[in-house]
Parts: C-alpha cells; structure tokens; sequence
C-alpha cells in the first residue's frame, strides 16, 4: 500500500512550484494543470520508488516537462496536417427526416436498432449481423423485421402528429 501521508504532503509542498515551472514551459495554464496532474497520478502510481529518490519533485517535473511538451508537439502535427490538407469540409447539419429517424430509433430495443444499423447502415449481410452479434440466423431475421415494423410504425405516428398539429 502506498505511503498516502507521505504522497499528499509532497504534493501540497510541490504543486505550485511545479505548476509554475510548467505554466512556464506551455504559456496556459490549463495545459500546465492537466500536465501536473497527469504527472502527479504517475508519480502516486509509482510512488513506493518514486517516493524513495533523493528528489521526487525532480521526477515528477520531468515527467511532466515531457507531457507537455509531446503534447505541444502533437499540437503542432496536427497543425501541420491541417495547414498541409486544409480545414476538413464541414458537415452539413442534418435533415428533419435523419433527426426523426435516429429518434425512432433510439425508441427501439437495443438488439433490433443494433441489427438494424448493422445490415442497413453498415451494409453487413444477414450471416454477418449474426455472427457479430453472437445470435442465430433466424433470430436477427425477426430482428430485423420488428425492427423495421416497429420503425414505421414510430415515423407514421411521428407523422400523424405532426398533420394534426399536435
């Protein structure tokens, strides 16, 4: 079991030093704070040996100069890629019918909506959807078919509110 006593007394002794040397290093302090922090849960980790070296706070500053730093680099390789490939297209907000379909659906039972998006959306065969789905055959036939009764069924009510106004 780790010294407990030991770990928060070095760390309410070093976090704001360690804070600062970080805050440093990246410019933002919210990147300072999730590197700290990641570095300190290493350290409380492995603190029965890193609560043994002459100086902890020495490990725990490397390790998080190094989080910092790989993730300014990662940062910079996207920044990178984005300036090499250009902002990604965005994505067209969708329709009125995609938003009441995925409602519907999500009103299902979760083996037919997950057989349903399997063999419709993913394109997967019948024999496909069973085995990854870990059911027989015959089962996700009737999957489906409930599935796409009960799918209706939700987007004809869907639709006969909405004519009347409800």
């Amino acid at each position: 079991m780790p010294d407990v006593d030991g770990f928060d007394e070095f760390y309410r002794g070093s976090r704001q030093r360690l804070l600062g040397f970080v805050y440093v290093l990246t410019g933002d302090r919210a990147e300072a704070q999730d590197a700290v922090q990641e570095a300190y849960i290493r350290a409380w980790q492995r603190w029965s040996t890193v609560g043994g070296y002459d100086d902890p706070e020495a490990w725990v500053r490397v390790v998080a100069a190094r989080i910092a730093i790989s993730r300014w680099r990662s940062l910079r390789s996207r920044a990178r890629a984005y300036l090499r490939h250009g902002a990604a297209e965005s994505m067209p907000a969708p329709n009125t019918d995609t938003v009441e379909v995925v409602a519907a659906l999500r009103r299902l039972p979760e083996e037919q909506r997950t057989a349903l998006a399997l063999y419709y959306l993913m394109g997967m065969p019948v024999a496909e959807v069973a085995r990854q789905t870990d059911a027989p055959v015959g089962t996700v036939k009737a999957r489906l078919s409930r599935g796409r009764a009960a799918l209706a069924a939700l987007l004809t009510a869907n639709d006969l509110e909405e004519a009347s106004g409800a």
